[in-house]
């Protein structure tokens, strides 16, 4: 792809729709350095607890979750971010349909 096809306009939010009882995800930028990926969950779905070697910003774009780090439950919204610190055991839930950007940089 070369850096014209690249640079396009477009609706992040809609790259990715809900699938009922799924988590849908989408890369939307993948590089040595890090990746983007959009994810849309289903209320009620999760991603169990985990941890990655790296730090992640977490934007929520639309409808409402629950983030545990470390044991620590964060409510966002849409609007809303949080940082996700490297090593740190983390989940995510959907209290409602909510999508969200995550932004990992790798060092």
């Amino acid at each position: 792809m070369t850096d014209t096809q690249k640079a396009k306009g477009m609706k992040i939010i809609e790259l990715a729709d809900y699938q009922e009882t799924a988590v849908v995800s989408r890369m939307i930028l993948k590089a040595e350095t890090g990746n983007v990926t959009l994810f849309a969950f289903d209320q009620g779905q999760e991603l169990s607890e985990h941890t990655a070697p790296f730090d992640a910003l977490v934007q929520v774009l639309e409808g409402q979750s629950e983030i545990t780090i470390s044991g620590k439950v964060f409510k966002l919204q849409s609007g809303e971010s949080i940082i996700m610190p490297a090593n740190q055991p983390h989940a995510v839930r959907a209290v409602e349909r909510f999508k969200m950007l995550l932004t990992m940089i790798r060092s």
